[in-house]
């Protein structure tokens, strides 16, 4: 259910105020005993979350990393990831997802995304594959899952991104579940956040684990014992303990989040020229934005703004078509569906605790554009 939490304008794109008044008091208690302890790295909250979040995604291990590229990179590098290697990522993300598959060693090969859900099309993945492809690395974008049944059907190691969306399901299946490894993002701003960049990997197999739990720090899977050449990537205990206040608050936050979803598609089903965000069949999303498309997304925006209405761009430019990856060769027209939507998208406000009438003003404000 909705609350009263903020005032009706502004209407910020991202508010968390009021999921964090409700935690201030006992987090800086807990600071404070953090501050006596000195357990500022590796202190047992860092494993105290990571049991916790093992068990919401339905996996084995957690492993707390510094940001959820990390996550991914780490993945990656412990899966065995070569130089030549090639890895299937969605056209239509995050930057991010190319730059751990490059940073891993790897390259990254953009597969288009299906008009059902903005997300990796199988039968595209299916014709990128060839003798190169050696994993594949899904997105479920903006908080829906990709279709990973379908896509584990082709047979290759599957590493999720699955930075933003924590508790999403899709086919009876949770995101983090089936992949041989799954990554997440505790950024401030996503369902689950913290309070600066964190991240994590689930993972069953104990031996990628291992690798993975070295590769964080130095390489070592023992004090001063470096196995392998490493990073500094460990999740700080600062963090852990800020996620673990909230991740028994997480399903409720999606709640919320998907009631006021459902609001925003019932009042703006049919304004102007917006296409609703779609969702696939047997998938229940958390909605970490809420994405519509426009034939012109930034004089909408304009338009918002003047009305003291937040709003944001998820993506405006393809990762194929910047700068950093123009090397990979791919010219404007390769990926149709991902190209098409990166060019009309603007993503409304969504967090938990927006109220019925901040999502009324929003839609009053959609509506007054057209």
């Amino acid at each position: 259910m909705l609350t009263d939490a903020a005032l009706t304008l502004p209407v910020p794109f991202l508010d968390l105020r009021s999921s964090h008044d409700e935690l201030k008091t006992d987090l800086l208690d807990e600071f404070g005993k953090l501050i006596d302890s000195n357990a500022f790295t590796n202190g047992p909250a860092v494993g105290a979350f990571e049991s916790d979040f093992a068990a919401y995604c339905r996996r084995t291990h957690c492993i707390g990393v510094a940001s959820g590229l990390d996550a991914l990179r780490l993945a990656l590098i412990a899966a065995g990831v070569e130089p030549g290697d090639e890895v299937l990522v969605p056209a239509n993300t995050f930057i991010a997802t190319f730059e751990a598959v490059s940073q891993a060693g790897g390259t990254p090969v953009p597969v288009d995304v299906a008009a059902t859900d903005l997300n990796m099309d199988v039968e595209a993945a299916r014709a990128a594959t060839t003798a190169h492809t050696r994993f594949v690395m899904p997105v479920h974008l903006y908080g829906q899952m990709a279709d990973m049944r379908g896509l584990g059907e082709l047979g290759l190691p599957i590493i999720e991104d699955a930075c933003q969306a924590h508790g999403a399901v899709r086919d009876g299946a949770t995101a983090g579940e089936l992949g041989l490894a799954a990554a997440f993002s505790f950024y401030p701003g996503k369902n689950l956040g913290a309070f600066g960049d964190a991240g994590a990997l689930v993972a069953d197999d104990d031996d990628l684990v291992a690798r993975v739990q070295a590769l964080r720090e130095h390489g070592q899977r023992a004090k001063y014992d470096h196995e392998l050449i490493g990073f500094t990537a460990r999740l700080d205990t600062i963090q852990a303990i800020v996620l673990s206040r909230k991740l028994p608050l997480l399903d409720a936050w999606n709640n919320q989040r998907r009631s006021a979803a459902a609001l925003y598609s019932q009042a703006l089903d049919g304004v102007g020229d917006i296409e609703l965000p779609p969702v696939a069949p047997n998938s229940d999303p958390v909605w970490h934005l809420y994405v519509i498309r426009t034939a012109d997304p930034q004089a909408l925006a304009l338009h918002l703004r003047d009305r003291e209405i937040g709003t944001g761009f998820h993506y405006p430019e393809p990762a194929h078509l910047s700068k950093a990856y123009r090397s990979l060769g791919y010219a404007e027209g390769s990926f149709p569906v991902a190209e098409a939507s990166a060019g009309r998208v603007l993503s409304l406000p969504m967090f938990p605790g927006i109220t019925e009438s901040q999502i009324e003003a929003v839609v009053d404000g959609v509506r007054a554009f057209f």
